[in-house]
């Protein structure tokens, strides 16, 4: 069996077929360590960042521990937004596929009807459930929701929860839930302002922290785009002129800023769209559904926007902005270069970002200043004014040399439009990106069809 490296950490075999049948052979350093400790019964703080498998390490233990026969809550899973409740609710259903509708696990989330929500809870509660922390205290309060039963809770993504105001209703719930209370935590930073949280509730956890191999992913080519005193929006048109992505990211730093790029960009004819917490629950559902469908080329978010939620094709980053906590552009750029493809991270340069650049290369992140010139991109040999403290990639010639990794001879954008002009695309990123995706969706139409046997 593929799966069979994750028996020795005391799984049952319908979860080892569920992995089996998703491709998932060995488990990752964070799985190792936590699952064996959550099956103890232990309290748990893990951190780690997106990619490294964190969503497994606790939803493994939390199945293989229920008592299918009590049709009682017995976990309750909090997510800081609605994309990534959904998210984790996917990847349930794929890990019980073998349990035959004996496990019920329910997803509640804002924006969805909880009149109807209310009414299914009067006849059965479900063994699991995965929610926003504000859907989840308002069913708890009407008592639609029995928690008390439930001897797991999860906090995933716990330093976005701090950040968008949600611990206090998770606190809420916590408070209801029963006393030998075990509390997974999952964050990718532990910030001071969490420590109170965590104290109350947690009974001397063991923490992980599970550092990746490498600061960022190796396939990912990180390059800065001077901007010199021009104005950034039109330096953002003019290097999105010179790209041709599968799909890529935007990132800024706040909801403002966002709509201002979004705007700017649309006025192009750019197929671009917007995701920030500033959006209603419908418009939201409505540009994920864009992403998927490849509606857009281009997705201007904030990180809390974007943090833990899975977008397949990402074959560039662009940062409009430095984030203030450079953790945050390892997360972003850890969203390209995925399934052995290449990624390039570009970020818009000034001379304020020299000593967060400085800093993230002296945590081994090597950049190179590049600009699109006169229809084609090329490495700067010298560097802009102030920025001698950034450790530099060599250009790989005398004076400026194309980089072409970042074209790959593929089409030039013209005139701000969104689809290029046609030209020979030699294979690369994009098929890689398009093959990877393929090979996922392969596997759930697999799974799928094994569910309706």
């Amino acid at each position: 069996m593929n799966a069979e490296h994750f028996s020795r950490l005391g799984l049952n075999e319908r979860l080892l077929k569920g992995l089996s049948a998703i491709g998932v052979k060995r488990p990752t350093e964070i799985q190792e360590r936590l699952i064996p400790a959550i099956l103890n019964r232990k309290d748990v703080i893990g951190q780690s960042q997106t990619g490294t498998g964190k969503t497994f390490a606790f939803l493994l233990p939390i199945i293989e521990q229920l008592d299918i026969e009590q049709n009682e809550v017995q976990a309750v899973i909090t997510a800081p937004t609605r994309e990534l409740c959904a998210q984790l609710f996917d990847e349930l259903k794929k890990l019980i596929v073998y349990y035959d509708g004996q496990v019920d696990a329910q997803l509640f989330v804002g924006g969805t009807d909880r009149k109807r929500q209310a009414q299914r809870l009067s006849t059965k509660q479900p063994h699991i459930v995965i929610g926003t922390p504000g859907r989840i205290a308002d069913l708890v309060n009407t008592s639609s929701l029995l928690v008390y039963t439930a001897k797991t809770l999860v906090v995933d993504e716990a330093d976005q929860m701090l950040d968008m105001g949600f611990l206090e209703d998770v606190d809420k719930v916590a408070g209801r839930l029963a006393e030998d209370l075990q509390m997974l935590v999952f964050s990718a930073t532990v910030p001071e302002k969490l420590q109170p949280f965590l104290k109350k509730y947690m009974n001397n956890p063991r923490h992980v922290h599970v550092q990746p191999e490498k600061l960022a992913a190796e396939r990912v080519t990180h390059q800065l785009v001077p901007v010199r005193h021009r104005d950034k929006l039109t330096v953002l048109k003019e290097t999105i002129r010179g790209l041709n992505p599968y799909l890529a990211i935007i990132f800024t730093n706040t909801k403002e800023q966002a709509d201002e790029v979004t705007a700017a960009l649309a006025t192009e004819d750019i197929l671009v769209d917007c995701l920030h917490g500033g959006l209603a629950p419908r418009e939201r559902k409505k540009v994920m559904k864009r992403v998927e469908d490849l509606s857009i080329q281009y997705l201007v978010a904030t990180d809390l926007a974007a943090r833990g939620i899975d977008i397949k094709g990402v074959t560039h980053i662009i940062n409009y902005a430095f984030p203030q906590d450079l953790d945050f552009y390892v997360h972003r750029v850890g969203r390209t270069a995925r399934a052995g493809a290449d990624g390039i991270a570009l970020s818009l340069y000034e001379q304020s970002d020299e000593a967060a650049c400085a800093k993230l290369a002296s945590r081994g992140i090597v950049f190179s200043f590049v600009e699109f010139k006169d229809g084609e991109w090329t490495e700067l040999v010298k560097p802009p004014v102030g920025a001698g403290r950034i450790n530099r990639k060599q250009p790989t010639d005398k004076g400026k040399a194309t980089v072409e990794k970042q074209t790959g001879n593929r089409p030039i954008r013209t005139g701000g439009k969104a689809k290029a002009r046609p030209k020979k695309v030699k294979p690369g990123y994009k098929q890689k990106a398009k093959a990877a995706i393929a090979k996922q969706k392969k596997r759930e139409r697999r799974l799928n069809a094994r569910k309706e046997k």
